[in-house]
């Protein structure tokens, strides 16, 4: 089991002439304990995080460091199947207007047939700390092939769309070649209109996703396309760019600038290098990573996010990610043409399964030592 106290990590920078500022990560809420937390959000000004627990249960809690307890605001146990690592309740997302609708989506994995559900849910309106398991409303749904690859992020746009991130099923290799298939939904990202149902559906089709009122069979709600397991992206409303850690295979680990009608190449390649074939693949019009590394470095990334808090200013407007397998962090800077620089924090002896924000954008991750972790 890996240790629950954590030392001094120091930042070492590999690409960067600055001296190296010291920082800790130090546990956000010593009195709280969970369950493999595997995502972390806050509805806009609030002065609550809601934790998701991968076996199905989302906890709520003051944003105070002494916060004693964690209530549980949504318990679906009795409808999602966590047996797999890469299974069960993967994402949260607060609608823009939940100050007045009180709505909030969740993604998870559900058993016979196994399948991942997009589905909407109400708070108590007498208990705001309290969601209505019985207030659920499935707005898309569609079947996995294995226990892997479900992806399961989600978040909100600058154009009140709900994005959502999907991996390829698995087994390996991406065997049904579902990625570069435009008439499944599996290895993409997703963008849904909830605000503005049509045609039949809880959702409409935004007027920019590249595919809408096509006639070839391909699924309007594709936003891009060619990705693996996007386990984890997130927004820089500063930067107006979308961060995506697309978790690699046999070799590579990539980090995306996820944009409409992107083909980030899965299967064709892993990262910036062939995969099918190893040698000779045709790279013509594929959107190729910011930036990647090898698993001789790390083997699972954790897309995390920009940091535009104000805690720790040596890694404001710096990408923070980590990898999931040998606990490294880094933090990366693109200055919309090239990495200039990607400093490692390292030693963390953490696997950490996610990075979440509070209303305030600062920065927290989120380990399988049932810790939530805090920069300072």
């Amino acid at each position: 089991m890996l240790r629950a106290g954590l030392p001094l990590l120091l930042i070492a920078a590999l690409a960067h002439s600055d001296p190296a500022p010291e920082i800790r990560l130090v546990p956000a809420f010593p009195a709280l304990r969970f369950e493999r937390p595997v995502a972390m959000a806050a509805p806009a000004g609030s002065d609550r995080l809601y934790v998701v627990e991968q076996r199905g249960v989302i906890r709520v809690f003051p944003d105070r460091a002494d916060a004693k307890s964690a209530a549980v605001f949504l318990d679906l146990r009795d409808r999602v199947i966590a047996s797999g690592n890469e299974e069960g309740l993967l994402g949260l997302a607060f609608d823009p207007d939940f100050a007045k609708n009180g709505y909030f989506y969740v993604n998870y994995t559900a058993p016979n047939p196994l399948r991942t559900v997009i589905a909407r849910f109400n708070v108590d309106p007498h208990r705001l700390d309290r969601a209505k398991p019985g207030s659920e409303k499935v707005i898309l749904t569609f079947r996995q092939p294995s226990a892997i690859h479900n992806g399961g992020q989600m978040a909100f746009g600058p154009d009140g769309n709900l994005y959502v991130g999907t991996g390829d099923g698995g087994p390996e290799n991406d065997p049904h070649r579902v990625a570069q298939n435009r008439a499944s939904l599996l290895g993409k990202w997703l963008c849904l209109d909830v605000a503005h149902p049509a045609d039949g559906k809880p959702y409409g089709i935004p007027r920019d996703n590249p595919f809408k009122n096509n006639r070839s069979g391909y699924r309007p709600e594709i936003a891009a396309y060619g990705l693996r397991n996007p386990w984890r992206f997130s927004y820089d409303p500063e930067t107006r760019r979308w961060y995506c850690g697309d978790v690699g295979q046999d070799r590579i680990e990539e980090i995306d600038l996820l944009e409409k009608g992107g083909n980030f190449g899965w299967s064709l390649t892993e990262g910036d290098s062939c995969f099918r074939p190893r040698v000779g693949c045709d790279t013509t019009g594929l959107a190729m990573p910011i930036f990647s590394y090898s698993h001789k470095v790390g083997q699972c990334i954790i897309g995390g996010y920009v940091y535009r808090g104000k805690a720790v200013p040596a890694l404001r407007g710096d990408y923070v990610y980590a990898d999931f397998v040998n606990g490294r962090i880094w933090a990366l800077h693109y200055d919309g043409h090239r990495v200039t620089h990607n400093r490692l924090l390292e030693n963390s002896r953490l696997n950490i399964a996610s990075f979440g924000e509070d209303a305030n954008r600062e920065l927290y991750a989120l380990a399988f030592d049932g810790r939530i972790y805090r920069f300072r």
